[in-house]
């Protein structure tokens, strides 16, 4: 072997090692970027609302409606905030909105169904049984469409999840605390309507604002300040009534909107 074929075998090692290194980075499964760690702060908020989840079920199921309705609540409030922590630390991927996909089915598909079941529907029998599946289905299939077509920020297509879950928490909450005992008949089938209109709502195709445009960093009048505090106040003055008066409200918008629009469109024309 001549000289000039020594020094270009050391080189052509050099060559086909950097090319393999090249290629075993472009290559990296899955399995090994999740080996290199997940964000842990945003992932944490998402695991403690699938906790606040379980507990409504839990809770539900030991007759304790109250705090079955408070948890569906701060699993709404950490759900909110586990995608605007991600957004802020850069910390965004596709694990993280697959994880919180299947906390939002727990906490806001299968907990709020399951409360009510506990509270009335177990007493219509097989009725109850398929109301509440229905609710569930309905969770389920507005999650999957909303994973799949994505969305602005402006509006969302049907009803999201933690509006319609706070719609039957509250009823159930307020509900249960003027009956003061087992559900009767009537409050079971007016359980039921509230959960099958609400499921229905979540995979029909009105358009729902989305609070998501708000931007929290801009500032803002001092009277916002004051109306945002009477807010509190007017909220903690009767939390039943007047969050089942406004998620009530919320969700009779999507319809509200398609008759108007429908109504507009006629008069132009």
């Amino acid at each position: 072997m001549s000289e000039r074929e020594d020094e270009q075998t050391p080189r052509k090692a050099a060559g086909r090692a950097g090319r393999r290194r090249l290629r075993s980075v472009e290559g990296r499964t899955p399995r090994d970027r999740y080996r290199r760690g997940m964000a842990l702060l945003p992932n944490l908020i998402t695991t403690g609302a699938m906790f606040s989840g379980f507990f409504a079920i839990v809770a539900g199921m030991n007759g304790r409606f109250v705090a079955a309705g408070l948890a569906v609540y701060v699993a709404m409030i950490l759900d909110a905030a586990d995608g605007r922590v991600a957004r802020m630390t850069s910390s965004e991927s596709a694990f993280g909105a697959q994880y919180d996909s299947l906390s939002d089915m727990v906490a806001f598909g299968v907990a709020p169904a399951l409360v009510a079941f506990s509270w009335a529907l177990s007493s219509l029998g097989q009725v109850g049984w398929v109301v509440t599946f229905v609710y569930m289905a309905c969770a389920a299939l507005r999650l999957a469409r909303f994973n799949t077509e994505g969305g602005d920020q402006a509006s969302f297509t049907g009803l999201p999840s933690p509006a319609a879950a706070a719609v039957l928490a509250s009823a159930v909450w307020l509900w249960s605390e003027a009956a003061a005992g087992p559900a009767s008949l009537a409050a079971g089938i007016g359980t039921a309507l509230v959960t099958l209109v609400t499921g229905v709502l979540m995979v029909s195709n009105f358009s729902y604002a989305s609070l998501k445009a708000i931007n929290l960093r801009e500032r803002v009048p001092f009277v916002t300040l004051v109306a945002v505090a009477f807010g509190f106040a007017v909220v903690f003055a009767d939390p039943p009534r007047v969050l089942l008066a406004l998620f009530g409200l919320y969700a009779l918008s999507g319809p509200a909107r398609w008759v108007w629009d429908r109504f507009r469109s006629r008069s132009t024309s």
